[in-house]
């Protein structure tokens, strides 16, 4: 069986690209470097290795190792972390994986609460634009918990936060400002302001559009983010469909609610469900819940207040601030 340690050396020789480089990294010889490679090549019974005249390459048989090797490198940690923190009785590290859009939405309350209560306790967070990427990262060891939008699929221990309502923005002078809400096909004929393929969002609508028979025009251009995608909408460079997590700072343009109101989950993915850490911060993001999630929520005079050119909302008496600078 190969040993972690000859795992380690093996991800670190793939990391760095270089035998010498890599035994710097690990405080160890050369020599004693290659005997861990060579240990592994025998288990193998295949070389991981290529060495060449400056630096080496690995094999297709050392990446593939290396790949596995990094999941049980991570899982180690997480063992010799939870012995740790049961011994400590304190401590402990949360590696969370958020979409976006959500980090100050949802997780920001939660996350300076635990500092201020859980002064020992590691947060490490990372943010992405793919549901399917952070399930990916998850399983792969590189996080304990993902907060986002549902992913494609998924087997793993789910806990729903609560649902966000998908929206429509357009500029202010558009003519879905007179509209109370936008059914889906009235966007066939409109520039559209869409989402790059690695963007989870573009999967995401894509889809939705299909499911309900409705083709999509190609579009205008596309973002990264959907908080840009509805600045850029307001701005009058087409329209777009974002998540309502998108809308802070608010856009100072036409928001509307898609006809009927479409909701999508926010949920959170626990890689570990019986581990006491993750159990007891799940459970605070669980009973602050989400903050407002729906065009319904916003009032003129409720949570947000600012300039004068504000966005009119339907359902609303009266504007709403177009960039209020406060998260709702």
């Amino acid at each position: 069986m190969i040993s972690m340690r000859a795992m380690e050396c093996l991800v670190t020789i793939v990391d760095q690209g270089s035998l010498t480089k890599a035994a710097a990294v690990l405080h160890i010889s050369q020599p004693a470097l290659s005997h861990q490679i060579a240990a592994i090549e025998r288990e193998l019974g295949t070389p991981v290795i290529e060495r060449l005249p400056r630096g080496i390459r690995p094999t297709a048989a050392g990446l593939a190792a290396a790949a596995e090797a990094r999941v049980a490198l991570a899982a180690a940690d997480r063992a010799v972390m939870a012995g740790r923190r049961v011994a400590a009785g304190a401590g402990g590290r949360i590696r969370i994986a958020c979409a976006e859009t959500m980090t100050a939405w949802v997780l920001v309350p939660v996350l300076r609460a635990w500092r201020r209560q859980f002064p020992d306790v590691e947060l490490d967070l990372k943010e992405y634009t793919s549901a399917d990427t952070m399930l990916e990262v998850l399983l792969g060891g590189g996080a304990d918990i993902t907060v986002g939008p549902p992913p494609t699929r998924t087997d793993e221990h789910v806990e729903v936060l609560g649902a966000e309502e998908i929206v429509v923005i357009a500029s202010a002078e558009h003519r879905f400002a007179g509209l109370e809400a936008v059914p889906l096909e009235e966007l066939a004929g409109e520039p559209l302001v869409h989402y790059n393929p690695g963007n989870g969002n573009a999967v995401w609508v894509d889809q939705f559009a299909a499911q309900r028979g409705v083709v999509l025009p190609q579009p205008t251009l596309r973002t990264g983010s959907p908080r840009t995608a509805a600045q850029l909408a307001a701005a009058g460079m087409g329209v777009a469909i974002v998540p309502f997590s998108a809308l802070t700072p608010l856009p100072g343009g036409t928001i509307r609610s898609l006809d009927p109101v479409e909701l999508r989950d926010v949920i959170v993915i626990v890689a570990m469900p019986h581990d006491d850490l993750l159990r007891r911060f799940v459970a605070d993001l669980k009973r602050r819940g989400l903050p407002a999630s729906r065009i319904a929520d916003l009032s003129p005079r409720g949570l947000l207040s600012g300039p004068a050119d504000a966005a009119v909302v339907a359902g609303d008496a009266g504007p709403v601030a177009a960039d209020t600078g406060r998260t709702p």
